[in-house]
């Protein structure tokens, strides 16, 4: 991304003490960025975040995208937002469905709302593949959040919203690289759900760089995914094997509450109208009105053939290949020269 984009920018990054908002303020902070402000509920992180950084560009607003006046206080002056802020785990989700509701639903409308009454140019919505197809209250949440999206893009004016959807990033918090670390340095074997089950493979900074080709380059509604390679979990935990050299032995356990077989990035009925972009899709917004017929009486023959974009069907790589890309991790890194390693944010 030109760096003349964000150049005296204000730009705002909700739930910004998280992985991404690390990742998005390294790469903005090397740049001409104006100010930088976070928006999160977590005190302790906003600190650590502060002198970590170290940069008088970086504000700190305490708040929670559930209470619209603390978002509307952050918002004004700002030229861009990143809406990061998020319930992200699969269990607590299916335990506490209302809680994801109120933040990754209602939260969501919070900020969008806020953005168009402040007049931002643009805010960049960060969604999962467990949108697509979704079988849990996280996916379910987030997939109304790209609804909402929608819906308000074609009332927000010179607001623009979008929204990017990817899958688990590897060694962030929660994701199962951290554990399967963890479980070899502890001498433990490791616990594998189901050997056959595929995940996309996408590092923090691929995360990073789809968002900000959105922000550069969407229009109202917009939802964008990044293509990436994908492994099956087996190989994956060979290949951490491989990665530490060790011949810790794998336990099944099965499939998890609420977990899916493979990752769908984009819907066969998407990918009708999905554009091909290179390393990227965008999935235009879906223009159909509340005129009925085109939902029940005129069909769409094309869907029929059309397939899904998932992690089954994308490019597979194999044990020394994701062993490779694990070696490119400062995570993976840090770890193998035995360094003190912050938990995964």
């Amino acid at each position: 991304m030109s760096d003349d984009l964000i150049r005296d920018k204000t730009i705002l990054i909700t739930g910004g003490t998280g992985s991404f908002g690390h990742a998005v303020a390294r790469r903005f902070l090397r740049g001409a960025v104006g100010e930088l402000r976070i928006f999160s509920r977590d005190e302790k992180k906003q600190e650590d975040m502060r002198l970590g950084f170290n940069d008088a560009r970086m504000k700190f607003y305490l708040g929670d995208v559930r209470e619209r006046g603390g978002v509307l206080d952050a918002m004004r002056g700002v030229d861009f937002v990143f809406h990061a802020a998020a319930l992200k785990q699969v269990p607590s989700c299916e335990f506490y469905p209302m809680e994801a509701v109120r933040t990754n639903v209602l939260g969501a409308e919070n900020v969008m709302s806020a953005a168009v009454e402040c007049g931002v140019d643009r805010v960049v919505a960060l969604s999962t593949d467990k949108a697509v197809y979704p079988i849990n209250a996280m996916g379910l949440s987030k997939a109304m959040m790209e609804k909402l999206t929608i819906a308000k893009a074609r009332s927000a004016g010179r607001t623009v919203l979008c929204a990017t959807r990817y899958g688990n990033v590897m060694a962030s918090r929660g994701s199962v690289i951290p554990l399967f670390v963890r479980q070899i340095k502890e001498g433990r074997e490791l616990t594998v759900t189901d050997p056959a089950m595929t995940r996309f493979l996408m590092s923090l900074e691929d995360s990073v760089d789809l968002v900000l080709y959105a922000y550069a380059h969407a229009s109202q509604g917009d939802i964008f995914v990044q293509k990436a390679p994908a492994s099956t979990v087996a190989d994956l935990a060979e290949a951490v094997r491989t990665v530490f050299a060790a011949d810790t032995p794998i336990r099944i356990i099965g499939t998890r509450h609420g977990e899916k077989l493979y990752e769908s990035l984009i819907s066969r009925e998407e990918m009708v109208r999905a554009e091909d972009i290179g390393s990227f899709y965008r999935v235009p917004a879906d223009g159909r009105d509340l005129n009925y017929s085109k939902y029940f009486t005129h069909g769409e023959p094309t869907i029929s053939t059309a397939e899904d974009y998932t992690s089954h069907n994308t490019r597979r790589l194999n044990v020394a290949q994701v062993a490779d890309l694990l070696r490119s991790l400062d995570y993976i890194q840090r770890e193998l020269r035995g360094e003190p390693s912050p938990e995964p944010e």
